[in-house]
């Protein structure tokens, strides 16, 4: 439970306004005169402004100032009121620019000398001392304190800056390989329109079912580049960096076998399952699940050299159920949850429509479960036509 900033400088201001109440309560024995209902009002518009102190804390500095010098004036013993002076002195260093705060400095620095001068005090020296003393290190804590939120506040500015620039990258290089899918589309619906036209008088079945190919698959390319279009203009990433994508087609579920051999070859030993009945999935499906495993088996060749690992494809009822898990990850080395790959993972599992859950398991390890919607062709064409600008 988080607390309220004024509770906390309530509480904060309650610890020298009790110093100075003990203080003032030991004046007498002190050889100073005790304090009477006007002192005791001194000393209260010395401390407790000090809650408001994070609020306007030149303001407060200058009332406990003076409310000092009066009580001082009026005879009393002046270290009373002091640690609220300090107390103050220090809320502007920490929040206030340099100029401010060294001015701030000499007037606690003056205060505490003309105390000494109105006390009659026999060791001058070491009063003026303590005047130059305590405004310089009270004036030195609060300059760093400062200067460490504001590294503070630059840090996690920079830190968001680069979050949103990662996600932006990874979106874009999403886009274009989704680029591919859609080329691959096109070209399916080009040769069904060929082979329609070739047989439209002869032969009207294939004529139809070429029709049907192309619907399908023109539903599926419609899809394919809203999406595309949906990741360039997420947070003002509008796709006019050059586009550099790859020639070649985007890899599927025919060529895991081939990237789980290299994995092998890099020394960690993959098993692969399959769960109910392999079927025909989207090419956008397929390039998405081949993305997620690349990426996690790569994780645990970085991480888990050596371990053995498990990609399991789970072919359930609407959906394709896929998990990566090893036995051999640390997580103490495990990449963040800000890492790049990690980003791209959740980025095209949202894009689908599916979810993921990255983390270690419980057995030992580490785990990746990527679960995607995986409707018919022909209601995926369906849906193509539905998707919103």
């Amino acid at each position: 439970m988080r607390t309220h900033p004024r509770a906390v400088g309530g509480l904060t201001a309650l610890v020298p306004t009790a110093v100075a109440c003990l203080l003032g309560a030991e004046a007498a024995a002190q050889g100073w005169p005790p304090l009477d209902p006007l002192a005791w009002t001194l000393v209260a518009l010395a401390n407790l402004p000090l809650a408001l102190r994070g609020r306007a804390p030149v303001t407060v500095l200058l009332l406990v100032h003076l409310s000092w010098i009066v009580y001082v004036g009026l005879g009393h013993w002046p270290v009373v009121d002091s640690p609220a002076a300090m107390a103050a002195l220090y809320t502007v260093a920490a929040t206030r620019p340099t100029r401010t705060a060294a001015a701030c400095a000499v007037l606690l620095g003056g205060t505490w000398v003309y105390a000494g001068v109105v006390s009659g005090s026999d060791t001058m020296v070491s009063v003026v001392g303590q005047a130059v003393g305590y405004p310089l290190v009270l004036w030195r804590f609060g300059h760093v304190a400062r200067r460490s939120a504001e590294l503070t506040v630059r840090l996690r500015a920079e830190q968001a800056r680069r979050a949103r620039r990662e996600v932006a990258v990874e979106r874009v290089r999403i886009a274009r390989e989704l680029h591919d899918v859609v080329a691959h589309h096109m070209a399916v619906i080009n040769i069904q329109a060929g082979l329609a036209r070739f047989v439209f008088d002869t032969d009207a079945r294939t004529a139809r079912e070429a029709l049907t190919a192309i619907g399908s698959a023109g539903g599926e390319a419609l899809a394919e580049l809203r999406r595309m279009l949906g990741l360039l203009r997420a947070d003002g990433v509008d796709g006019t960096e050059e586009d550099r994508a790859a020639t070649e087609p985007a890899p599927g579920l025919d060529r895991l076998e081939e990237m789980v051999e290299r994995v092998r070859a890099g020394g960690v030993g993959v098993e692969v399952r399959v769960r109910g009945i392999p079927r025909a999935l989207s090419p956008g499906v397929q390039l998405c699940v081949y993305r997620v495993v690349q990426e996690a088996l790569t994780n645990v060749l970085k991480h888990a050299r050596g371990a053995h690992a498990v990609v399991e494809l789970g072919y359930l009822p609407g959906e394709l159920d896929v998990s990566v898990t090893d036995d051999g990850s640390d997580p103490a080395t495990i990449p963040g949850p800000g890492g790049h790959g990690l980003i791209g993972m959740r980025e095209r599992a949202k894009l689908y429509g599916g979810s993921i859950v990255v983390g270690p398991r419980r057995e030992g390890g580490y785990g990746v479960h990527l679960t995607l919607p995986t409707p018919p062709p022909e209601q995926s064409a369906r849906r193509g036509d539905a998707v919103a600008e």
